[in-house]
């Protein structure tokens, strides 16, 4: 008796629940734990606007797999009743540990969740003796159950990213509310439909098309599409990290084309690249060594007119923005570095866009700080098999979904 009242305070369990018995199986490593109800209890339906209680009618056999104790692999069993609501009617109640996934307890679902979050899904079922298949159904089940719950009505400004599912090949695109910070919703594909697929996903959570303002993207033609067709409203803008990545391929291309005349620049990829903040002690003495040779490289000089471009953002007005940029194209579209000259004139062809980041002043960090935490989940699970999977770690890692709605024990939000 001690101890089934040790594992009722453990458990919180509460009248009219009672643990009617206890068993350990040392070998098999295994405890479970049987719970009964007294005789004679009545049990509400469960609904909110229901405040009656109902006589049980009859019970059926249902059993939950809970933390584990210590080494053992804990289960609980329970005679689970059926309410009468008269008229043949009748309801299986849920037991208040019960999960919202058939089979797991609430407190063994915060796990999961807690695990996920953290560890790849191999690395979670190795863990916890489950398939990958159970939790994958659990995770998609408290995602979508927690985005039923969102409200979008608040949105001005969206972010736009594509992302691929594995090396090269089967893409998603992220759209992220670019004030709060979190990803609203994902696409299958990165083609000009994924922006209607998130205007309606906007629009089912209480969002409005007309008042999004802001869109930022990269320069796809496609992002561009989707948003002149549907958020008429916005202004694109066009951030600096999508910008200077095509900057950075033209100093890039530069290098390679001169490293076969010049041997001096092998191994100088990200010499050239990173900002001088990020780079190393030897990549910085490498930098000097090749800004003081005689050979006037040319990659040296593609890598002035990259950071003179960076220099540009940091004009004080949308007047003196413009100036710069003119002057920047004047220089780049001058320097007789042909994949320069390229770049250059893919950024004119975007003009307003770039220009407008001085007026929208998004900051796509926020945007590139979330890809990268996907990026990170992907290559810790080699890739993911399905959209279905990708989509569900998307917003469990950057979706900033309230669980604790549906489960009090979720620790993260």
């Amino acid at each position: 008796m001690f101890e089934n009242n040790l594992f009722e305070a453990a458990l919180a369990i509460q009248s009219p629940w009672f643990i009617k018995d206890v068993e350990f199986n040392v070998e098999a490593k295994r405890l479970d734990i049987y719970i009964d109800f007294k005789r004679g209890s009545t049990f509400p339906s469960g609904k909110s606007d229901d405040p009656e209680e109902y006589k049980v009618k009859d019970t059926l056999d249902k059993t939950w797999r809970h933390l584990n104790f210590f080494e053992h692999e804990c289960y609980l069993h329970c005679r689970t009743p059926r309410i009468d609501f008269g008229n043949n009617k009748t309801e299986l109640i849920s037991p208040p540990w019960a999960g919202i996934n058939a089979g797991f307890t609430l407190l063994f679902e915060a796990l999961i969740i807690e695990l996920c979050a953290h560890m790849p899904m191999h690395s979670v079922c190795q863990i916890i003796n489950e398939s990958d298949n159970k939790i994958w159904r659990l995770l998609e089940k408290y995602v979508d159950r927690a985005l039923e719950n969102e409200d979008y009505s608040h949105i001005t400004a969206i972010g736009m990213d594509e992302t691929s599912k594995s090396k090269g090949h089967n893409y998603i695109s992220l759209f992220v509310d670019m004030v709060k910070g979190k990803t609203v919703h994902v696409a299958e594909g990165k083609d000009h439909k994924t922006v209607k697929d998130f205007v309606l996903a906007l629009e089912d959570h209480n969002g409005d098309r007309n008042q999004i303002k802001d869109a930022s993207c990269d320069m796809s033609p496609a992002f561009i599409k989707g948003i002149k067709e549907y958020l008429p409203e916005a202004s694109i803008t066009f951030d600096k990290f999508h910008i200077l990545k095509v900057i950075n391929k033209a100093v890039d291309k530069v290098r390679r084309e001169e490293v076969l005349l010049q041997p001096i620049l092998t191994k100088t990829r990200y010499v050239l690249l990173k900002n001088h903040s990020n780079l190393t002690k030897n990549q910085k003495d490498k930098l000097e060594e090749l800004k003081l040779s005689k050979l006037n490289l040319k990659s040296i000089r593609a890598l002035h007119i990259r950071e003179n471009f960076q220099e540009i953002y940091k004009a004080s007005s949308e007047e003196e923005f413009e100036t710069l940029l003119k002057k920047w194209y004047f220089w780049a579209t001058h320097s007789r570095l042909a994949p320069i000259i390229k770049a250059a004139k893919t950024i004119k062809k975007h003009w307003d866009g770039v220009l407008e980041w001085k007026k929208s002043q998004i900051n796509n960090g926020i945007l590139e700080g979330l890809n990268s935490i996907v990026q990170a989940a992907k290559a810790k699970a080699r890739g993911f098999r399905t959209f279905r999977n990708f989509r569900i770690v998307v917003f469990l890692l950057t979706g900033d979904l309230n669980f604790r709605t549906l489960n009090p024990n979720v620790t993260i939000k």
